[in-house]
């Protein structure tokens, strides 16, 4: 039996129209014969036809990269990527969201740049937007709040320590490294039961840095995330980033010895009042009709209130 190199994982909720294109853009790859591979698809307990539509693509898929289909009873991003990791076969696994469409070489480029770089533990390329509408001018400003990251053309280090990392959409991590570092359950696990706080993937990035690997940029790693236009609407956009603020001081705090933490929540109160005040100087009444720069204003208010969210979050669990 062939030991399976790579291993691309498809967490997905109700994705039963969203799958069919990104199926078809992984069965279309190229320069894939000199390694083996597979697809496991993660169904997140959706309610809508998703298990039939995998298994109608079943029928009829190549064997060389076999297609497979696991249903995850616990809703939430973080235990989807965490029973594609148990159940993926591959040294590497390159995670896609369904609305993600990976160009004809992702695979191929994934794993050429995994075998360069040894000492990587996870690593993410360049997304681009695929929008149904035209985005908003001055969009590049929020863009990274919708996972777009064009980053250049050369390979370098994010920098984790600074938040500055790729997101889990297109991510590639080493198993191995996930299952000596990550937790079984992190202390973000998306956007799920109501709750807005995001940050699941940031935080499964962190315990890797903090395990001792890399985390690269891949530039000729590109991917396109689909965006309709109802994910352009202010109140999407304002509820995508509040979820984004909230988390800053879990991720913040989460390698900080008792000692700094105190240290870190002032840190965060005061840059991010310094923010909001400049912001508002800055704009003035110009934030309730630019709607980058209200994007932008709730960014900075979230962040500031995480430090009472994580205080919260702590007390209710004691």
């Amino acid at each position: 039996m062939n030991v399976i190199a790579f291993t691309i994982a498809i967490p997905s909720y109700n994705g039963a129209n969203r799958l069919p294109k990104l199926l078809d853009c992984l069965r279309s790859q190229i320069r894939t014969e000199e390694f083996t591979w597979e697809i496991i698809v993660i169904d997140n307990n959706s309610q809508d036809n998703t298990a039939e539509v995998i298994r109608q693509y079943q029928t009829d898929w190549p064997s060389a990269y076999p297609l497979h289909y696991h249903f995850e009873p616990q809703q939430g991003l973080a235990f989807a990527r965490q029973r594609a990791i148990d159940e993926a076969q591959g040294t590497w696994v390159g995670f896609l969201d369904d609305d993600n469409l990976p160009a004809p070489d992702w695979v191929a480029e994934a794993y050429n740049f995994a075998q360069s770089y040894p000492k990587s533990g996870a690593f993410g390329g360049q997304i681009h937007g695929s929008f149904e509408t035209q985005p908003p001018e001055n969009f590049h400003r929020i863009a990274s709040f919708l996972a777009i990251r064009e980053r250049g053309a050369k390979p370098h280090l994010y920098k984790a320590d600074q938040l500055s990392l790729p997101p889990g959409a297109g991510l590639v991590v080493r198993k191995q490294a996930w299952c000596e570092n990550v937790p079984r359950r992190l202390q973000l696990i998306g956007r799920v039961n109501g709750s807005t706080l995001a940050g699941e993937d940031f935080e499964t990035l962190l315990y890797l840095h903090q395990g001792g690997w890399e985390i690269w940029y891949c530039p000729t790693l590109h991917s396109y995330h689909q965006i309709p236009k109802e994910r352009l609407e202010q109140a999407s956009l304002l509820s995508l980033i509040r979820g984004c603020g909230l988390c800053i001081c879990h991720l913040r705090l989460l390698n900080a010895s008792p000692r700094e933490k105190p240290i870190a929540i002032a840190r965060i109160l005061v840059g991010n009042l310094r923010r909001i005040v400049r912001h508002l100087l800055q704009y003035r009444g110009l934030v309730k009709t630019d709607l980058i720069a209200a994007c932008e204003l709730e960014f900075f208010l979230s962040s500031f209130l995480s430090p009472f969210y994580y205080l919260q979050s702590q007390f209710s669990h004691k």
